[in-house]
Parts: structure tokens; sequence; C-alpha cells
């Protein structure tokens, strides 16, 4: 059993200050922190858990991109790191000021992925199947996510039995970790019981 956790608590300090302070001096001034106490570590869990979820590790960039923002902040307030099946598919650590997150999912890539989604969300048996999926893991503590459209997708039914999921672009299941419970053994059971859905997607909604 994991006796150290992952992140030590200066991870938090690191990004409540950077949240109060998004400028270079003060990325420069920690930037050692970030180093040796968020991306190391961060790097290290993933790699140690990708064999067993046959997956390709994924570290996202801590830089902003402001091309097209108003925003012009130019560090990003949250580490995430992914175990990817397929693109936009597989298993995600996400480290704020504010704690972590464990899910997993997926994010489209292109309209049509998410026009394979809803298809087999509203077909059987494969719908009722995710609908299964997702209830279990609510039940388990996970919250469902992913961008919706505000009413309803064209020709779609306002009592769908399924409406919740079929107006969804993607989707996404995720939980609030405890910094105490970030361990490679906590993680990974977490990420074992999301399973079900990540296959559910490589199967029915996967990427071009």
């Amino acid at each position: 059993m994991d006796r150290v956790t992952v992140f030590a608590e200066e991870v938090f300090t690191f990004y409540e200050g950077l949240s109060a302070d998004n400028s270079k001096t003060f990325w420069n001034a920690h930037k050692d922190v970030y180093e040796k106490a968020i991306r190391e570590p961060m790097r290290e869990l993933l790699e140690g858990l990708a064999p067993a979820f046959a997956a390709d590790v994924v570290i996202f960039r801590p830089y902003r991109d402001v091309r097209f923002s108003k925003d012009k902040s130019p560090y990003k307030t949250a580490q995430g790191g992914f175990l990817e099946l397929a693109p936009g598919v597989g298993y995600y650590l996400q480290i704020d000021a504010e704690g972590v997150l464990v899910g997993g999912g997926f994010h489209a890539h292109g309209r049509e992925q998410t026009n394979r989604f809803r298809a087999a969300v509203d077909a059987e048996p494969t719908g009722s199947a995710l609908e299964t999926i997702t209830a279990k893991l609510v039940k388990a503590g996970f919250v469902v996510g992913g961008e919706q459209v505000r009413t309803r997708p064209r020709g779609v039914a306002p009592d769908h039995p399924r409406l919740d999921l079929m107006r969804r672009e993607y989707l996404t299941v995720g939980r609030q970790l405890p910094p105490e419970q970030v361990t490679p053994t906590t993680v990974g059971k977490h990420w074992r019981s999301l399973k079900p859905l990540v296959m559910w997607v490589l199967d029915n909604a996967p990427p071009d």
C-alpha cells in the first residue's frame, strides 16, 4: 500500500499564489516548485500506471494559448495529465489550488464523433448500456460532465429517455479526491472503475 501521497502541500500553495499573481515574475520565482513538486510527480504517477491501462502518457503544458482570448494571463492555474487510449479518450488527473480531480471519458475531435456518440446514445442496447454505466458511477460519487447544447439537438424529442446524455457534445466523469488520498493505488482504483465508460466510447464513438 502507498504510504506517501503524490503531491506535497506546497503544490496547493503554489497554485493559490499563481491564481493571485499570474505573472512571469511569480512563475520564474517559483518554477522549481512547479518542476519538482508538480510536473515530475505527475509524470511519475502517469508513467507508473500507463502499462496497466495500455495507454500513452500526456502531460499538458503549463502555458495558456492566449491568441484568441481576452484573458491574457500566461499560465494555467491547474496541471493536467492524461492516459490516452485514442485521441481525446482516456483517463484524466488534474491538480489546482482547490485539490485533485480524477476522471475520464472523451472530448470530441470534431462534429462527426459527437454525431456517433449521440447515435449510440439513441440506439439500443448501446444507449441503455451507457445509462447504466453512468448511473453506477454517479452512485459511486462521480459527477457527469461534458458541454451541453442549451435545449436539445435537432430532431431529438423533448421526452427522450436519455435527453441529458443526448444534449452532450462529449462526455466526462470526475470526482474530487482529498490530497492525502492521491496515491498511485487510489488513482489507479478510480480509473479502473471508469474502464466500462472509456471502453464504451472506444466501441461506440471512437475518434476518426
